[in-house]
């Protein structure tokens, strides 16, 4: 079974702890500083591996940590990054921060279309810096250290589009899985009954100088874009086609009743693919009429007329019969001649970091969108080869007043700044008092009514803040 979905949960390595320390030698009485800085928390990095066909080693784990950065140390060692986490997905998975959950990576998205392309989705937290670098010709013996930060941290929802040439779409029984084991060395499964193949299903069609893979796509009834039957979860991996198959019963009367006509079977999987994404209905087509043993050559003639001249010159129309093998070696070289080989996907390759994300996203992959020449399917915008960064919003601070003496400061970067020191180190927060006023927070604050002693709350920590002794 073919899995396409997956949600796991990925955490970034939190960076390690800057170190307190002063020299301790012999005959020097008052050694300067020399604690060493934390390392920088692991990155989590998603790799295009055209190894890969589904998702199914994510049932087995849904929580993914990268390594944590090592803690400084005396004499100016330096702790360890820590191990970047890499993660290896199929060709055409989608990668979506879930909302819902309240995460670091809520909103942003990703694409993994070419081997090799990379997206660092949960970046490390940067680690603290030791005592050695706050020393100053007027703080000559810092007594604190920063704190390491957190990594960023979320769900992650998983989708799988197949990187398919052609698509093979009709209503269930309609004889799709049939054609694609005679066409290619797939072997679906092959029964007399509808929704009979549960999960798309590969094949590779061998040309003489090349390849295509076509994917059965199953379960498409009438009402499929809105949830009915199968379509539903397979919908998508149609987007990712250069050319649809479209697989009609020649006469659907034999096998589903007198009242199945194949005028209306036929508008019914049009209509549902260009209620799932309009762009479908612009993919070239080829019909296929399939069962073309059940009938009589006059028949079969008739039918080529009736639906080439209702489809137009546009679009071919072969009869094929997946029993006695009429029509396949025509719809084999009609294939390849559709698709171009420059467009197939075996062709599709490039290094380039294949990501999007909204505005606000971080570099290295996180943000921005980039596919190869070339390599966007039918039906898609042509995207350039370089990627888009925008900067973030919200990096500022909000000044919020709680009561007659109590003030909150909101505001990621101020929320960071705290966390990263002790606040029952007076060295430390006479520290954090002078970034406040360098960054206006104190400025913000007495325009807000703020007098020395007033209470301040930043990130649920509440501490008394004397502008005065800010250093």
């Amino acid at each position: 079974m073919l899995h396409d979905r997956a949600r796991i949960h990925v955490q970034a390595g939190a960076g390690g702890d800057g170190c307190l320390s002063f020299r301790r030698e012999a005959h020097v009485p008052r050694g300067g500083p020399d604690g060493g800085d934390g390392g920088h928390g692991g990155t989590v990095v998603f790799v295009c591996d055209d190894s890969l066909r589904d998702l199914q080693s994510f049932r087995r784990k849904a929580h993914h940590s990268a390594g944590r950065g090592g803690h400084g140390e005396g004499a100016l060692r330096h702790g360890a990054d820590g191990e970047t986490l890499t993660i290896r997905v199929p060709p055409g998975t989608q990668i979506v921060g879930a909302d819902e959950d309240g995460g670091d990576l809520g909103g942003r998205r990703w694409e993994l279309l070419a081997q090799g392309q990379r997206a660092t989705v949960a970046r490390g937290g940067r680690g603290g810096k030791g005592n050695k670098r706050f020393a100053t010709p007027t703080r000559q013996a810092p007594r604190f250290a920063e704190r390491g930060l957190a990594g960023e941290e979320g769900w992650l929802e998983l989708r799988l589009r197949l990187l398919a040439d052609v698509g093979l779409v009709g209503l269930p029984n309609a004889g799709k899985s049939s054609l694609l084991a005679r066409l290619t060395r797939a072997a679906p499964k092959i029964a007399s009954y509808p929704f009979t193949t549960l999960s798309p299903v590969l094949g590779v069609l061998e040309g003489q100088e090349r390849q295509l893979i076509l994917a059965d796509i199953p379960g498409l009834i009438e009402g499929a874009s809105e949830g009915a039957g199968l379509g539903h979860e397979f919908l998508a991996h149609v987007e990712r086609t250069r050319l649809l198959v479209h697989v009609l019963d020649i006469a659907p009367e034999l096998s589903a009743g007198d009242d199945a006509q194949a005028i209306s079977n036929h508008a019914i999987i049009e209509r549902e693919l260009a209620a799932h994404n309009e762009q479908l209905a612009g993919l070239p087509r080829v019909l296929a009429l399939s069962k073309s043993d059940l009938v009589t050559p006059e028949r079969v003639a008739e039918a080529l007329a009736e639906w080439q001249e209702r489809l137009g010159p546009e679009v071919p129309v072969i009869a094929t019969s997946s029993a006695t093998g009429a029509g396949l070696q025509e719809l084999a070289a009609q294939l390849l001649r559709s698709v171009a080989p420059g467009d197939a996907s075996t062709g599709a390759a490039g290094p380039e970091a294949g990501a999007s994300a909204p505005a606000g996203a971080g570099a290295n992959g996180s943000g921005g969108r980039a596919v190869p020449a070339g390599a966007g399917r039918a039906g898609e915008e042509q995207l350039a080869e370089h990627m888009v960064f925008r900067p973030s919003g919200g990096s500022g601070f909000q000044v919020e007043r709680l009561g007659p003496r109590s003030f909150a400061v909101r505001g990621r970067g101020i929320e960071r700044l705290l966390e990263r020191y002790d606040i029952d180190n007076d060295d430390a927060m006479a520290y954090v008092e002078g970034r406040l006023r360098r960054i206006g927070v104190l400025k913000a604050l007495e325009a807000e009514g703020f007098q020395p002693g007033d209470e301040i709350e930043i990130a649920g920590v509440t501490f008394e803040l004397d502008p005065s002794s800010a250093g």
